[in-house]
């Protein structure tokens, strides 16, 4: 048996995807090329030895069972028509942009032209477009896979002529998940600019039954349209609004969120960590993140399994950010110069 993590190349229907298996058999990752997907994360519950005294190490693999935490797309034909946005990662905008119109830089962007009716634009470009790998590193307790796009360039897609490559590194462990999304501006002119994470978790029960802590003190208001309201209005302490306050975890119940928390109070580690658990099991997931904000999408409109997973999804900026003036220079990304954001998941299964 392969004493290092290892990697395979697969495909989903037509669509190219790669497999990254842990040397026991107690971890495996499946990643789509088409915009850097995360189909598939699965872990064992056990800890190495427990399931078995086999001694060969061999036959435990043959034993081990895999408890998936994500939900993915399943087929080729779900992926190619994004419902959901499963595992997206989501650049150069994370959510919505008011009418699929900005202003940059003097100019006024169009992101829909043409389009008169059903103006809602979300989650940018990157979960479509066309990523290689440029690199991957294999030891014994995790493997580092690095995948690059240069699709973002002037004339691409229509009101973003800017010119960026994308880096996306997983590093994929035995119980963690860790993603780094860096961007590279290699055009002439300042580029807004801001990324995230669109996945979706699991503990094999419906999410009504399971525990959610969000480290938020300020909550987005919106309008009907799921658009921040103007400027401090936005702002909703969390004080104020008890029945979105998971500060406190609590048990999800018939909650129906799609919303955006900020204020973000990071741990001893620096990273703040939103935990979803089952109380029946014990069992933990903990996303985690440096900066940014968290959204979360209880999954009400999925056309697969409504409410059977949860959105927990960290984000550099809030809801049509492109829009705010606030926000101007925290989005402005200059020539040949590069931001990260970093974010990933723990699985922490109950040891009872």
């Amino acid at each position: 048996m392969a004493d290092t993590y290892q990697i395979t190349e697969g495909r989903l229907g037509e669509e190219p995807t790669v497999t990254v298996s842990a040397p026991d058999g107690r971890a495996r990752a499946v990643l789509a090329l088409r915009g850097a997907t995360l189909l598939s994360w699965q872990v064992a519950r056990e800890a190495p030895g427990q399931l078995t005294e086999q001694k060969d190490l061999t036959e435990q693999k043959e034993l081990t069972e895999l408890t998936e935490l994500t939900d993915g797309y399943r087929d080729e034909t779900e992926m190619l028509s994004q419902d959901g946005v499963r595992a997206g990662l989501l650049a150069p905008f994370p959510n919505r942009v008011a009418d699929g119109r900005y202003r940059y830089g003097g100019r006024d962007h169009d992101l829909l032209p043409g389009r008169l009716a059903d103006r809602t634009v979300y989650h940018g470009f990157a979960r479509e477009a066309p990523f290689r790998i440029v690199a991957a590193t294999t030891t014994a307790d995790s493997a580092r896979l690095l995948l690059r796009t240069t699709s973002l360039r002037p004339g691409r897609y229509p009101g973003y002529p800017f010119a960026l490559d994308l880096d996306v590194e997983y590093t994929i462990g035995r119980r963690e998940l860790g993603i780094e999304i860096r961007a590279t501006n290699v055009g002439e002119t300042t580029a807004p600019y801001a990324s995230g994470w669109h996945p979706y978790f699991t503990l094999s029960r419906p999410i009504d039954d399971l525990v959610l802590q969000i480290p938020a003190h300020t909550l987005i208001r919106t309008d009907a349209s799921l658009i921040p309201l103007r400027g401090e209005e936005a702002l909703l302490p969390l004080d104020r609004r008890p029945d979105m306050d998971f500060r406190t975890p609590r048990k999800l119940g018939d909650a129906v969120i799609d919303a955006c928390f900020t204020d973000l109070a990071p741990g001893p580690a620096g990273r703040s960590e939103t935990v979803l658990s089952d109380p029946a099991s014990g069992d933990e997931l903990r996303v985690w993140q440096y900066g940014g904000n968290m959204h979360v999408f209880t999954g009400d409109t999925l056309a697969r399994d409504r409410r059977a997973s949860i959105a927990l999804e960290p984000v550099e900026a809030t809801t049509d950010a492109f829009n705010r003036p606030e926000h101007a220079t925290a989005l402005s990304l200059e020539p040949r110069r590069q931001r990260k954001f970093r974010f990933g998941v723990t699985y922490l299964p109950s040891t009872h």
